[in-house]
């Protein structure tokens, strides 16, 4: 009960840093664009404004890639950036899953082997 608990938490605080890591990023890229256009601080609303929009259209709450790459689709080299930090991000998410269930498999595996040889053991004595 408690090692779900702590899980719980563990997951919600990452979540919360990866929220928070997506909002540093896109406050960067905004920035980054803007210093590209010779934009100022109205360009950098408009751009906020407009991620919101994109993930209000699509139902959503929360602003995702997507919504970055689509504010970003008319300048090539900013879309590639973001396309390809997105795809390393996704890359490693999927690699450190891989990693949590791998070690929750083995530490399934690891809980058993005691319970079935006491099992043989049971058996061998009668």
């Amino acid at each position: 009960m408690e090692d779900e608990e702590a899980e719980e938490q563990q997951r919600f605080s990452y979540q919360q840093r990866l929220k928070a890591a997506v909002h540093c990023s896109v406050g960067c890229l905004c920035k980054e664009v803007a210093s590209d256009f010779g934009g100022d601080f109205l360009t950098v609303r408009n751009f906020a404004k407009d991620l919101e929009m994109f993930a209000r259209h699509a139902e959503r709450s929360t602003i995702n890639t997507d919504d970055v790459k689509l504010l970003a689709r008319r300048s090539n080299s900013l879309l590639k950036n973001i396309t390809e930090k997105s795809e390393a991000i996704a890359q490693f998410t999927l690699e450190q899953m891989a990693k949590k269930k791998k070690k929750f498999k083995n530490g399934n595996k690891d809980s058993r082997e005691p319970a079935e040889a006491g099992v043989v053991e049971s058996e061998n004595q009668t």
